[in-house]
């Protein structure tokens, strides 16, 4: 649920027009905070601090919340060329290269997506907190979510929990995966053996992955998969236990034909937008390097 009236955007203050729900009483706090949590779908949580702090204020008929405060990136900005799929004063999508972590790891030395976003906003005057809504793993390639002020991140956070934020992935996997095979749901627990490895485990986690659509290849398939979990590496953990490791990921049994990573792509992206709750859907262009691969392995012919 999301505000569907008209607002514009003043520096650091929301402006929106309640009209005569609001206007005509003599004591509006009391009923400005119940239309912001009833109408404009606003966190109790964030209302409140609002009020505490001033960021509520009315001028005339338009009442002004203090949504885009300046803050501080959290994160030292880095430069790094990115693909920005998506923006407007709450969200921002970019399309996360392959080898780059989304957010530092404890060693700390590396540039990370998280680096270059900060490096993002400090280029472009945006003073904002630099908040990533989901993951994707270090090699894994496609689209990620940022919120830029808080309403955005609570609004969407909520949705993730809910599972309202849609991801769609790409994979090319070893194998011709069965048309039977559309639901994986299998837990995922750690591997006592390997630090870095998850595995099915019967007293792991509930995990389900979804196969939504397949184009079958001589010795590969292509598959298009979605996740009503989101446990470390359950595409990639789910399908090496089937039988249909991902291609190039050493890590879970892919053999490499000359791909050195696994070829796993976020295709596309779907979220309601945290403010109008209109459907926002990316598409993430797919790399140049997954591409070869899907024409090398298409073009494998079938045996006589």
């Amino acid at each position: 649920m999301s505000y569907r009236g008209s607002w514009a955007r003043r520096g650091e203050w929301l402006e929106l027009t309640p009209g005569k729900a609001l206007t005509g009483l003599t004591d509006r706090d009391e009923a400005t905070d119940k239309w912001l949590t009833d109408t404009v779908f606003m966190p109790e949580k964030l209302a409140k601090k609002l009020r505490h702090n001033g960021g509520i204020q009315w001028r005339g008929d338009r009442l002004r919340l203090s949504l885009f405060p300046s803050r501080e990136a959290g994160i030292e900005p880095i430069w790094a060329e990115l693909d920005v799929l998506y923006e407007d004063d709450f969200c921002l999508v970019v399309n996360k290269p392959a080898g780059m972590a989304v957010h530092p790891d404890d060693r700390g030395n590396e540039t990370t997506l998280n680096h270059a976003v900060a490096a993002y906003y400090e280029a472009s005057g945006t003073e904002a907190a630099v908040r990533h809504i989901h993951r994707l793993d270090k090699d894994t390639t496609g689209p990620v979510l940022y919120a830029k002020n808080e309403y955005a991140q609570l609004k969407l956070d909520e949705a993730m929990r809910k599972k309202e934020i849609v991801r769609i992935y790409a994979a090319l996997v070893q194998g011709r995966v069965s048309p039977d095979l559309k639901v994986i749901d299998l837990p995922i627990g750690r591997d006592r053996h390997h630090a870095q490895r998850r595995r099915v485990s019967l007293t792991g986690q509930h995990a389900v992955t979804r196969i939504l659509d397949a184009e079958v290849y001589r010795e590969a398939s292509l598959l298009y998969l979605s996740l009503e979990t989101g446990r470390t590496h359950q595409i990639r953990v789910h399908l090496s236990h089937m039988g249909h490791a991902i291609l190039g990921d050493s890590l879970y049994g892919g053999y490499s034909v000359s791909f050195d990573r696994q070829a796993l792509h976020g295709a596309r992206l779907c979220f309601a937008h945290p403010f109008t709750g209109e459907e926002v859907e990316i598409e993430a262009p797919w790399p140049d390097d997954l591409i070869r691969l899907k024409e090398q392995m298409a073009s494998k012919p079938f045996p006589r």
